[in-house]
């Protein structure tokens, strides 16, 4: 009986496969493709490891080993296993300095492997010499360890690893990343803190927000090896590099954007205008998110709107918030007809798009008449009387253009476009060996009966 079960199993599996024919995957492999090429990185990734050799690494609370030891062997594995593509280097802080003059002490920090390509003896030799010694100034090994990583048009990160809280105050750490965010070099800092009490943790997470990083809490030597290697590999991966641009004032003014992804900043309740050129059949997919890199106030939220040139809304997305939080983002999407009979409608009050076409649409040879679509981009962002309003907040655009549905009604109903012929197909599956089970259960009843 089980042997028939698996039989009919197998048989309505097999239906399901023939049936669908395949065609999930190869989709899936055609779109993972087309993402691989577009995120494909100019330059190999920078990342730089920040050690604390302070005194209290001394205390022997890490498996029964002293942090230190943790420290190095971690390091060890984790240099090891560094990828090749990967320019890594090495900043301590707390590592020469064993004197109480507090000025002096929070200039210890150095750094002791250069970021470029590994020699992994040389490095390993590096970090074996290190003992503890000294003062915790994380603020200035931040801005050392930027300074470390400048140059090029790359991804850079920095893993902090540390057992204890800066002790170079009012240098705020925190502030520190938030000022490396502000200059948009795109340095991500991840944290990691070896055995926190809640100051620290607080601290840590801090920083590692402020820059879009994570915080890590270690308690064991394995952790810290398989978390520093992780974060190392994540540097690796493929990224897209926002594109920096700058919003206009007004549409007429915009910048005009194709298909990528863009950096901008945004002052707390500013509007950003920027322009796409869309043709007939085709669909814009916008998102935006804007990032609060510095505490704000409660209940906030984005607006992404988008409009034609005459300032007529096509549609809209927005969202808000209310409290802490490091992202908020909204999308909207927009699929233009084959056929255009709103021309009348694209152009501004005195007639142009502020690019010399007269209708505000137009390709200038002969070829399908392109629509002007106005994105708008605002906030409602405010902050405390101390908070620092410039720069702006970090904003991040996404634009992407694809071909549209074939009617309104593709993108309206659930957003399944032209998937709905794959799932009546997969309901006809469905149908199918459903009839297949019936029979062979009432098979095998009569057999049952029959014996």
């Amino acid at each position: 009986m089980i042997i028939r079960k698996r039989l009919a199993a197998a048989l309505c599996g097999a239906l399901l496969v023939t049936v669908t024919g395949g065609l999930l995957p190869s989709a899936a492999l055609a779109d993972s493709g087309g993402t691989a090429d577009r995120a494909t990185a100019k330059e190999p990734p920078k990342v730089e490891l920040v050690l604390d050799v302070s005194g209290s690494m001394r205390a022997r609370d890490i498996d029964g080993q002293s942090r230190m030891s943790a420290a190095k062997q971690a390091f060890n594995e984790v240099l090891d296993a560094v990828p090749e593509d990967v320019r890594l280097g090495i900043r301590t802080l707390g590592a020469d300095y064993p004197g109480k003059d507090r000025k002096e002490g929070c200039k210890d920090t150095k750094q002791l492997y250069p970021v470029g390509e590994l020699d992994r003896t040389e490095a390993k030799t590096a970090v074996a010499t290190l003992v503890p010694t000294g003062w915790t100034p994380i603020g200035p090994a931040l801005l050392g360890a930027a300074d470390d990583l400048e140059g090029g048009n790359t991804t850079r990160r920095i893993v902090l690893i540390t057992d204890g809280e800066d002790t170079c105050a009012p240098l705020d750490p925190c502030e520190v990343a938030r000022e490396i965010a502000a200059k948009g070099v795109d340095i991500t800092v991840d944290t990691l803190g070896l055995v926190p009490n809640a100051r620290m943790r607080a601290q840590l997470m801090c920083i590692a927000e402020a820059t879009g990083g994570t915080y890590t809490s270690v308690q064991h030597k394995e952790e810290l090896s398989d978390r520093v290697s992780q974060l190392v590999d994540r540097a690796a991966e493929p990224v897209v590099t926002p594109v920096a641009t700058q919003g206009g004032v007004r549409c007429a003014d915009a910048p005009r954007l194709k298909a990528g992804l863009y950096a901008d900043r945004e002052t707390f309740g500013q509007h950003r205008w920027y322009r796409v050129d869309l043709l007939p059949g085709q669909e814009l997919r916008a998102s935006v998110s804007i990032a609060a890199d510095r505490p704000v106030n409660r209940d906030h939220g984005v607006l992404l709107r988008a409009s034609t040139l005459a300032g007529r809304e096509i549609v809209r997305g927005e969202s808000a918030g209310d409290g802490r939080t490091d992202v908020v983002s909204t999308g909207l999407r927009y699929p233009r007809p084959e056929t255009n009979g709103s021309a009348t409608d694209t152009g501004t009050a005195d007639g142009t798009d502020g690019a010399g076409d007269t209708d505000g649409t137009g390709t200038g040879d002969g070829g399908p008449a392109a629509e002007t679509v106005c994105l708008r981009v605002s906030n409602s962002f405010s902050a405390p009387a101390s908070v620092k309003t410039t720069p702006g907040l970090p904003l991040e655009l996404t634009i992407d253009i694809t071909s549209g549905p074939r009617d309104a009604g593709d993108a309206a109903f659930f957003g399944l476009g032209h998937g709905w012929w794959l799932l009546g197909l997969l309901t006809l599956a469905g149908f199918a060996a459903g009839g297949l089970w019936g029979w062979v259960s009432r098979w095998r009843i009569a057999v049952w009966r029959s014996n």
